[in-house]
């Protein structure tokens, strides 16, 4: 009697740790989120040396923060603020984030100053090039569109001001609403 109850004592306790422990989601080498899969690939830029990829996020959900309203999709001159992500080392060459700023730049000028983003992590627009890589979120409950010079700006800004001298290893900007956030990481 005695051995059964330490028995089932034991399952419990085995079977309570599995449920309270958290479940971990691993994030593979130059991915932007678990599961990451592309879903599109080009390349950009006067060289066409810059990777962009569609990316979709199948293992994480966008939870919605508010009901859906009518309001402004360009996200243009909605102002970000920059985070650093610390502590240094490991971070991107801020002069092959330039390349990646230049791109969005010549695009701008011969493709179109706009871009369409839809909603969530699924639709995660990611630029890499070389060490860099630099990715835009929409968080809002919408598509929105947005600013290539912007994100070349705000790229430009991230990587220049979140590197090994300030202690940081690449950072982010995110609207000042919420709406949207700009990611610089090594790639």
């Amino acid at each position: 009697m005695r051995s059964s109850i330490f028995a089932g004592l034991a399952c419990f306790a085995a079977l309570s740790a599995v449920i309270a422990s958290p479940v971990e989601h691993e994030i593979a080498a130059g991915a932007v989120c678990p599961g990451q899969v592309t879903v599109a690939e080009s390349f950009i830029g006067k060289d066409r040396n810059v990777k962009v990829e569609i990316a979709t996020c199948p293992e994480a959900s966008l939870q919605p923060r508010a009901e859906l309203e009518a309001r402004q999709t360009n996200l243009c001159a909605v102002a970000c603020n920059r985070n650093c992500f610390l502590p240094s080392g490991g971070g991107p060459d801020p002069n092959e984030c330039n390349v990646i700023a230049d791109a969005l730049r010549y695009e701008s000028q011969n493709t179109g100053a706009i871009f369409a983003v839809g909603t969530g992590v699924n639709n995660t627009i990611v630029m890499t090039y070389s060490s860099c890589k630099s990715f835009f979120v929409n968080q809002d409950l919408g598509p929105v569109a947005y600013c290539r010079t912007n994100w070349a700006d705000t790229l430009d800004n991230v990587a220049f001001n979140c590197q090994a001298t300030q202690n940081a290893h690449g950072g982010n900007c995110v609207a000042i609403d919420q709406r949207y956030f700009i990611q610089v990481q090594h790639s």
